[in-house]
């Protein structure tokens, strides 16, 4: 898909759609006025929240950047261009709206809250390509004739324990005492300067090779 300029911009046209609605959700929220099927965290919430949210993500990245050095992995990293980068962006909005959104059982109790934040943390990691690398080959559609390849390395078992973690901070920011209206702000700012982070990071270590 990094490769793909088209199906990029047509995600990033959906994200942006799926956005404006959600916003629209918000600001009926804030007038007053919910309605039933409006999207989920569509609630204003603390600066503090927010703040603390994305303090937290950072520190995670600083943690992430400094184990690849320590492990020695720095150069078995992706190249990504920039037009690639915004999907990172994107994603900050829309895998927050389907997991941390949708994704997560509650008011079913203490348990069953933890032990979804969980099960959807592994689900989220998984669904992340570094233990596995799927190639669609020469047609690009005909995912039957694709191959599957499985990684196993240090970097690929560092990355999705990075990302193991990050998905249970952003469960944590929607639900803990600072964000009393559930609101999905913490979990897309966290996100998205998490994403962000790894972008910049990336291009001052010259692995994002061009702008598409």
């Amino acid at each position: 898909m990094s490769d793909n300029p088209l199906l990029i911009l047509l995600l990033l046209g959906a994200a942006g759609y799926v956005f404006k609605l959600w916003l629209d959700d918000y600001r009926q929220a804030e007038r007053g006025e919910p309605h039933p099927g409006e999207l989920p965290g569509a609630r204003s919430t603390t600066r503090t929240a927010v703040w603390v949210a994305i303090a937290g993500a950072l520190i995670i990245l600083g943690l992430e950047t400094g184990g690849e050095y320590a492990l020695d992995v720095v150069e078995d990293q992706s190249e990504i261009t920039v037009l690639f980068g915004l999907v990172m962006l994107s994603a900050a909005f829309f895998e927050e709206l389907i997991f941390r959104g949708y994704l997560v059982v509650q008011n079913r109790g203490r348990i069953a809250l933890i032990t979804s934040i969980i099960f959807f943390s592994l689900v989220f990691t998984l669904a992340h390509p570094f233990l596995w690398e799927f190639e669609t080959g020469e047609s690009g559609w005909r995912v039957w004739e694709g191959t599957l390849t499985l990684d196993f390395s240090i970097k690929a078992w560092f990355s999705t324990s990075i990302v193991f973690v990050n998905s249970l901070w952003f469960y944590t920011v929607r639900f803990y005492a600072l964000n009393t209206t559930r609101s999905l702000i913490p979990c897309f700012a966290a996100h998205l300067c998490s994403n962000l982070g790894v972008f910049i990071i990336k291009a001052m270590q010259g692995f994002v090779t061009g702008w598409w």
